[in-house]
């Protein structure tokens, strides 16, 4: 039975009333994130800056080439920190936009998806400051030398770092996404490890489109997203959608009708078939009393 009724289902036009409504909600969600974090936008900026001071040489900083470069990177740094404060707000809505043509019993997940989704979000541009940027940085600059100094402006900076929190972010999410399509049943255990070769793919193709262009970096981002595509099959295989006795009997007999295999017959069918193979068998002419003293008065 679908999710929504016949008369529950809304036209066209008032889906796309309550998707502005929803994305309304996230703008103000993050507007207010942004005006918050624009009074702490410098200090901001060099909790995000610190990595590459750290690599940087001796008495080396960051620069800027045009005068209102650091104004609007300031800005750019707020607008990156309001949305990660309203990440569970923007999610929420995302959920709250696609729960009308879920069920009841997958409505309930809302509250463990805004969290994790949260966590996790947050938790791969984490990943992407601690781990990934002190390698990076420390790799890019061991290029340089005594006549080559490196000179990084602010706004590619700023540039690369907020590319790469995203890219991270977003796939570290791929657990909690495959969790959510494994509750469904739409993906299962076995469907994962059989396009594991195609994931591969596709996660060198995802890492080039969402990182700058240059190996290292993709490789950097290929290698936890192919951890994160092992994670998902094991989160599959533990939290994945166990299907019923009825579904099991329609698999098999499924499978039996493409192998060319005739299905048992049931006790039912049996006597259906007994009963209409006896109906099938011709009856005898009845004989009216005079033929029947006819064949009496028979020698």
């Amino acid at each position: 039975m679908s999710p929504l009724k016949e008369e529950e289902k809304l036209p066209f036009t008032d889906h796309l009333e309550e998707l502005r409504r929803r994305l309304i909600i996230s703008v103000i969600a993050i507007a207010v994130g942004f005006i918050v974090s624009y009074f702490f936008s410098k200090q901001l900026f060099e909790i995000l800056m610190k990595p590459l001071i750290i690599s940087l040489p001796p008495k080396s900083t960051l620069i800027f080439t045009s005068l209102p470069e650091a104004f609007f990177t300031y800005l750019k740094v707020s607008l990156l920190s309001g949305i990660f404060l309203a990440s569970p707000v923007v999610l929420y809505e995302m959920w709250a936009f696609i729960s009308p043509g879920l069920y009841k019993h997958e409505k309930r997940y809302v509250v463990p998806f805004v969290l994790f989704s949260s966590i996790f979000f947050i938790g791969g541009a984490l990943f992407g400051y601690f781990v990934v940027f002190p390698f990076g940085f420390k790799f890019f600059l061991g290029f340089a030398t005594d006549y080559i100094r490196p000179m990084p402006t602010i706004k590619e900076y700023f540039g690369f770092c907020a590319k790469l929190l995203f890219a991270f972010g977003v796939i570290f999410e791929l657990p909690l996404f495959v969790l959510f399509l494994s509750r469904i049943g739409i993906v299962n255990e076995k469907m994962l490890r059989k396009q594991r070769k195609y994931a591969i793919l596709l996660v060198f193709v995802t890492s080039a489109i969402l990182t700058p262009p240059d190996v290292m970096t993709q490789l950097m981002m290929a290698g936890p997203l192919l951890a994160l595509y092992e994670i998902s099959i094991w989160v599959a295989k533990v939290f994945g959608r166990k299907k019923t006795d009825e579904e099991l009997e329609e698999k098999e007999e499924e499978e039996k009708k493409e192998n060319g295999e005739s299905t048992p017959e049931t006790a039912p069918d049996k006597e259906e078939k007994e009963v209409s193979e006896a109906d099938d068998v011709p009856e005898e002419d009845e004989l009216s009393p005079e033929e029947e003293a006819e064949e009496l008065d028979k020698p």
